[in-house]
């Protein structure tokens, strides 16, 4: 049977067992899934009885983390490479790399009337700050500089980058107003797909590359019960219909 069918199919048979054989899984979430991963969380362990205890920040770092021995069974990364990076080097089990959601990336400002729904504010220059998610650390930050790329604003809007560790943190310097623009995830200011405070421009997706974010079981995960349950919950119709509700494409 495929990895991912028994994956399905270990977590349906263990909510079944309503928790008679409840364990913990330590998952690493990329900061532009914790909304949804706690919701997900939350349906998990009320299903089947297990725990997962979710930690979240930059994909970059999380990388170093596992690389170096960190204690976590699950990783739910912003992009692509890193699980196959991660894979390829021992640290995750062969067979076991999904891609569970595909990320929107949106320019956004908590204020309304700032951003128009063609990102024209960008070629304007009518402001000070433009935050960004450090693009060394976190996909999301990858996508904004291809997206300013692809418009050919890179060089001209350089010196008004405020770089946030990561994607939650760009959000805060945009919620807060530190930066009058913050390139975010669609799913850190969306109520069912659609942008709810604020204003926004969803970037086209062919303006960079897809956003691809896909989870793996680590190596320390690999007897983990707990850990292949929540995998396979991940790719259920309730988690399936979480992750569209915060904006987030399926594959």
């Amino acid at each position: 049977m495929p990895f991912r069918r028994l994956l399905v199919t270990l977590a349906a048979a263990l909510a079944l067992a309503g928790g008679a054989v409840a364990g913990e899984a330590q998952v690493a979430v990329a900061a532009n899934f914790a909304a949804p991963a706690k919701r997900i969380a939350e349906a998990f362990a009320r299903a089947t009885g297990h725990q997962a205890t979710l930690v979240t920040g930059s994909t970059g770092k999380f990388h170093a983390q596992i690389v170096n021995g960190a204690p976590f069974d699950v990783l739910l990364s912003a992009d692509d490479e890193t699980p196959a990076k991660l894979e390829q080097a021992g640290h995750a089990q062969a067979g076991t790399r999904f891609t569970y959601a595909v990320g929107r990336l949106v320019l956004w400002s908590a204020n309304p009337g700032v951003v128009d729904g063609e990102g024209a504010v960008l070629k304007r220059g009518d402001f000070r700050h433009l935050a960004i998610a450090n693009p060394k650390l976190a996909p999301y930050g990858q996508a904004a500089i291809e997206t300013l790329a692809a418009l050919g604003l890179t060089d001209s809007l350089r010196p008004r980058f405020v770089l946030g560790e990561n994607i939650a943190q760009t959000h805060q310097f945009a919620a807060s107003g530190n930066a009058e623009l913050g390139f975010v995830a669609l799913a850190q200011v969306a109520k069912n797909g659609r942008i709810a405070d604020g204003s926004g421009w969803i970037v086209p997706a062919h303006l960079h590359r897809p956003i691809r974010q896909d989870a793996v079981l680590l190596a320390r995960g690999r007897d983990n019960a707990a850990a292949k349950a929540f995998l396979g919950w991940l790719q259920g119709d309730d988690a399936k219909a979480t992750i569209r509700s915060f904006g987030y494409d399926l594959p």
